[in-house]
């Protein structure tokens, strides 16, 4: 089957398809009622589809997806490159964003690249965590950003920041004079995604990385695009190059690419956008690709409640099901 007819059924098929209603996956799905911050659960594989919804949610309820949009602002990064707006991921934060550095800019600011900001990477003070209520209430995100110190060079080790993929979020507007929702509806062409509300920083840059609303049913049919192959919109070189090892997460020893974490669970390598709340975005590539997303409450955490490892167990039971 091609790849545009694989996705086309993600708009076209019903949920629960009976191939996938064998009963180690019906089991599962019941299970993961035990946990009270699961909103639902959509499954890929192939043509086929599954879904369940939790504490009066379905999967086609829109949600925020905090962080796990980091993975989609990467994508669109890949295509800018793809269609000239980029010279690459080695493209100079500097040459895009000029007007907003700093008066006496810190050296490293020439240095730094798109890829620093998609690895989290750039070596800037977190603009995330107990520094994140201060950054947005800020009256320009991205030259607050980028005034920040540096607490490493550029390429050195990771320092997770929303304020990172927002300023890839700016870039790319300033660059094609098109805001990222706009490129996000024109160049995410894909069967079943749809972001349905998103915030803007004061100047009306979209929020690179957070605050972006969609329903599970679109945020599995963005992570089936990738298990496809790129469904002919995410350029394959880029899924490859986004999935290499650029780094390694503070949060839990991971390995990181370009938006997207790198592991390994239910016995398959696995790459894996997560937000806050536990917003995540599951893709096993390799000859049986398989794709699972799974929203939960977004006011609740997940890393140091152990709720993210939950979800992970889940969706090694559900891989090892199919």
């Amino acid at each position: 089957m091609q790849r545009r007819s694989i996705l086309a059924g993600l708009a076209a098929l019903p949920f629960a398809a009976p191939a996938l209603a064998r009963a180690a996956t019906d089991t599962t799905l019941a299970q993961a009622a035990r946990l009270p911050q699961l909103r639902a659960i959509a499954i890929w594989r192939g043509s086929e589809i599954a879904a369940q919804g939790y504490g009066g949610f379905t999967p086609d309820r829109q949600t925020n997806i905090k962080s796990a949009s980091k993975s989609i602002v990467s994508a669109l990064a890949g295509i800018a490159i793809q269609r000239g707006v980029f010279s690459g991921a080695d493209q100079p934060v500097a040459e895009v964003l000029r007007a907003d550095l700093p008066r006496d800019p810190d050296p490293r600011l020439a240095q730094l690249t798109l890829g620093n900001l998609l690895s989290m990477q750039a070596g800037l003070q977190r603009q995330s965590g107990p520094n994140y209520g201060r950054w947005v209430s800020s009256r320009n995100w991205v030259r607050t950003a980028l005034a920040a110190p540096f607490e490493t060079d550029p390429g050195g080790r990771m320092l997770y920041s929303t304020a990172s993929t927002h300023l890839v979020s700016a870039m790319l507007t300033q660059a094609t004079g098109r805001t990222t929702l706009a490129l996000a509806q024109d160049w995410l062409t894909i069967p079943g995604f749809r972001i349905t509300a998103w915030e803007r920083d004061p100047q009306g840059i979209y929020l690179g990385g957070n605050q972006m609303a969609m329903s599970t049913r679109s945020l599995l049919a963005f992570g089936a695009a990738y298990a496809a192959g790129g469904h002919g919109v995410i350029p394959p070189g880029w899924i490859d190059e986004s999935w290499q090892r650029r780094t390694q997460s503070f949060f839990n020893g991971e390995d990181y690419g370009y938006g997207w974490f790198l592991s390994r669970i239910g016995g398959r390598a696995v790459r894996y956008g997560w937000g806050y709340g536990g917003q995540m975005i599951y893709v096993f590539p390799g000859r049986d690709p398989v794709a699972i997303a799974m929203t939960s409450d977004p006011d609740l955490p997940s890393a140091r409640s152990g709720y993210r490892n939950d979800l992970h167990r889940l969706a090694g039971e559900l891989v090892q099901s199919l």
